[in-house]
């Protein structure tokens, strides 16, 4: 009776860790590079595909590429108008490293604002050597003002599932209201479902 109670308890403990839920355990590093088709969603290869293109293209056209000085622009907000859960800001932190990168534009950080305004009130609270100081009057202005929208249309039908995407980037001059510069880029993957058996 009693190895009978015991290949049923253990039959059952083995029974319930099978089933339950599957940790990863083992990992490799990964080359950022290669196309991650893992899943439907938005991915990194997205982003830098649409990122790299886009910044391709807003460098050669006439605004930056015949700038007589550097142009100084401002990235903003790119809206979601997805039904995804997408880091938009990220996107809008490579288009400005991948722009920088080119020399041929110069950059305003919006977030920073707040911080140079607190580090002016400390250097100028006595704390801090006259001829070292800065204050409030010499900052650049920008020039341009760069922003966008990620668009999706998700269509399945039967086992066939195709998910496209479109960002759009605009370089909006500051002066004049003026869209300077527009591009977008579009992604389109098709998935297929498998079926899973016992």
């Amino acid at each position: 009776m009693f190895t009978k109670s015991f290949i049923l308890v253990s039959l059952i403990a083995l029974l319930t860790t099978s089933c339950g839920p599957k940790a990863f355990v083992k990992g490799n590093y990964d080359d950022v590079q290669r196309e991650n088709l893992l899943n439907d969603s938005w991915s990194e290869t997205d982003m830098q595909k649409a990122v790299f293109d886009l910044v391709a293209s807003a460098v050669q056209h006439p605004t930056l590429k015949s700038a007589k000085g550097l142009p100084i622009v401002m990235v903003t907000n790119l809206q979601n108008k997805t039904s995804e859960h997408i880091d938009t800001q990220s996107i809008m932190d490579m288009v400005r490293v991948e722009l920088m990168n080119t020399g041929k534009v110069g950059f305003i950080d919006k977030e920073a604002r707040q911080d140079i305004a607190d580090e002016y009130n400390y250097q100028n609270s006595g704390m801090v050597a006259e001829e070292t100081k800065k204050g409030p009057g010499g900052q650049t202005g920008a020039d341009f003002i760069m922003n966008g929208r990620l668009d999706s249309i998700v269509q399945e039908v039967g086992k066939d599932k195709t998910v496209y995407y479109k960002i759009t980037l605009n370089m909006t001059n500051l002066k004049t209201g003026v869209i300077s510069w527009s591009n977008y880029k579009q992604i389109r993957k098709t998935f297929r479902k498998k079926s899973i058996g016992l």
